[in-house]
């Protein structure tokens, strides 16, 4: 931080409305009959971090009539309207493209302000808390020139445009550093993630193939023969509550309430069977299963978790039985008659003592994941205001 101090140390700042800093200019509608060597830049091309989708391309003519719509390495263009409203990016290819009518190009005078600066900008709460106060409602949101030309940024050191230029630099430098870590530790992180899947999915079915075992190495039964399944009870949408002791499962995994009663209870393994038709989950802890779930009752020589870890191994003829129609549903005989190796108890606990470590370790890369992304763009975010707000 004292570095930072002492680049923000006595520096003027001057908030500028973006009319006076920059020109802003819609882009080409394209025709149905268009067709060129220039890539045809749409609103759907720019994903939610401001990024090109690396999509099947619409190309257009460069003709002397849409050479002003050309974009430029390090060109500005923002989303004006739809989902991706506001989401700015700064063009980085090389090749020649020309970008529609529902974006808008940003230029501004390269001896004022640097490109890759009001990037950052563009993605701070300065840009936003204005831009929101701003944005014409309706269907659905959107810019227009106007609506920009209202937007204030910060500009250190007006009256020296070298130093200004300068300080932009090093603020873009520190935040390009932070943004280039997430991406990295981003890309690890799910590499490894990626890797440990597949070590847990080829563990899980070597151990659990035992077609290969001799005749009568271990017993096989149908599943209605050895597990008593039974269906779930319905509850109405006012019985639900926000928060609760049992969590309810009606037609996926992701809880649909919580319940003050379990009707399951904990160690049991049980399936979707419509909307999220065909998933299996498994429960250590007591729940409510509504009717649109299928739990099993194990006896003593069938460990639930087993079945557990089996039954995802047969995930694909399972889901494979699903009826499509506007609600995909599956019935009871899509499973019941499926046949179930019933190896010793001992075997099972060690199976199923394996199998709980590589979960673990997989989930725990997988809740991990998403946290460690969070938190890199934490501190993104705090250094970025910090910086820009001088």
């Amino acid at each position: 931080m004292s570095y930072l101090d002492k680049l923000l140390e006595g520096v003027e700042v001057e908030w500028k409305t973006l009319g006076e800093v920059g020109v802003f200019t819609y882009g080409y509608a394209a025709k149905a009959q268009d067709v060129g060597d220039a890539r045809f830049v749409r609103i759907t091309d720019i994903n939610s971090d401001g990024k090109l989708i690396p999509v099947d391309a619409k190309f257009v003519d460069v003709s002397d009539e849409n050479k002003r719509y050309l974009l430029r390495k390090n060109d500005i263009i923002m989303a004006r309207t739809g989902a991706t409203y506001g989401k700015t990016m700064i063009f980085e290819e090389d090749y020649p493209a020309i970008y529609a009518g529902f974006l808008i190009k940003l230029s501004f005078d390269k001896h004022i302000i640097n490109p890759k600066y009001y990037w950052h900008f563009a993605q701070s709460n300065f840009f936003w808390i204005q831009a929101n106060k701003l944005v014409s409602g309706g269907g659905q949101p959107q810019f227009n020139a106007n609506v920009l030309k209202e937007i204030k940024m910060p500009i250190p050191c007006p009256e020296n445009p070298k130093k200004s230029l300068e300080i932009q630099a090093e603020i873009v430098r520190i935040l390009d550093t932070f943004s280039e870590l997430t991406a990295e530790l981003t890309a690890e992180l799910t590499a490894e993630l990626t890797a440990r899947k597949k070590q847990y999915e080829y563990y899980r079915d070597k151990l659990l193939n035992f077609n290969e075992l001799p005749r009568g190495g271990v017993k096989w039964k149908t599943l209605g023969e050895v597990a008593e399944i039974k269906r779930g009870k319905r509850l109405i949408k006012s019985q639900l509550e926000e928060t609760g002791k049992y969590a309810v499962f009606q037609n996926s995994m992701t809880p649909l309430g919580f319940y003050h009663e379990s009707n399951v209870q904990a160690d049991t393994t049980f399936i979707i069977s419509a909307g999220s038709a065909g998933e299996i989950g498994y429960s250590n802890v007591d729940f409510w299963a509504a009717d649109d779930v299928y739990y099993f009752v194990t006896p003593r020589n069938l460990k639930s978790k087993f079945l557990y870890y089996f039954l995802l191994i047969q995930q694909a003829k399972i889901t494979g039985q699903v009826r499509r129609a506007s609600v995909p549903r599956l019935s009871r005989t899509a499973f019941e008659k499926m046949q179930i190796p019933i190896p010793s108890p001992e075997e099972q606990a060690r199976i199923v003592s394996i199998l709980d470590q590589f979960d673990t370790l997989t989930n725990s890369i997988s809740e991990g994941l998403p946290k460690e992304i969070a938190l890199r763009k934490q501190q993104y975010e705090y250094y970025r205001d910090r910086l820009l707000s001088f």
